[in-house]
């Protein structure tokens, strides 16, 4: 964008703030705008036939929502919910139609970004039919470690439910909470609260990778 379309849009967009657990958006809401992440956490997921969520992606800091309805002029295929408190910055659909209409440049690039979350949806079904959900748990807190890190005692910054690591993996809350205790158990990880270590990060990628 040159600098008077970045005015433009910085001059219209609105700062939210969502407290955890709060909706930015339901799914087969009408959206009138695009939200960009300033800082915490969302997860964007969807509802089962059985009625059940599952979660396609945890959405951080710079990350666009509901773009893909906006421009394509749709309900939204996706709930949004904060998983920690945020502030996001909110953009009027007009202007980013009106740029994806001015400006090839612009357009270009949100093409490359919704076809880089095509990829990922891609990556979680290959993983959902290939990888048991062992492998798929181990895998979630490899990534909930690469993507959001430790804090200073060596525990997930990012804490999630453990309905919403089950709802991550596609399995039932029961199973993940049986699952964890048992990488607990063989020393992988450490407990405490809510909250979870990563002790053998070795071990769980040879797990991952069918070793």
């Amino acid at each position: 964008m040159s600098k008077e379309e970045l005015k433009k849009v910085s001059d219209s967009k609105e700062v939210k703030t969502i407290k955890k657990g709060e909706p930015l958006f339901e799914e087969g809401e009408k959206l009138n705008g695009v939200y960009c992440v300033r800082n915490g956490v969302s997860k964007l997921s969807k509802l089962s036939a059985n009625g059940k969520d599952q979660i396609v992606k945890l959405a951080s800091t710079g990350e666009l929502l509901g773009q893909r309805s906006v421009i394509a002029e749709e309900f939204s295929n996706l709930s949004a919910h904060a998983v920690s408190d945020m502030e996001v910055c909110y953009v009027p659909k007009e202007h980013i139609l009106n740029s994806l209409k001015q400006n090839p440049d612009f357009t270009v690039e949100i093409l490359r970004h919704m076809a880089h979350d095509l990829k990922e949806a891609d990556d979680v079904i290959v993983n959902m039919s290939q990888k048991n959900v062992k492998q798929r748990m181990a895998e979630a807190f490899l990534y909930l470690k690469d993507y959001f890190g430790e804090d200073a005692e060596g525990y997930l910054v990012l804490t999630l439910s453990r309905e919403d690591i089950a709802n991550v993996v596609g399995t039932a809350t029961e199973s993940a909470i049986r699952i964890i205790s048992e990488f607990k158990k063989k020393g992988w990880l450490r407990i405490s609260g809510k909250r979870i270590g990563i002790l053998e990060e070795k071990a769980l990628r040879d797990l991952v990778e069918g070793f």
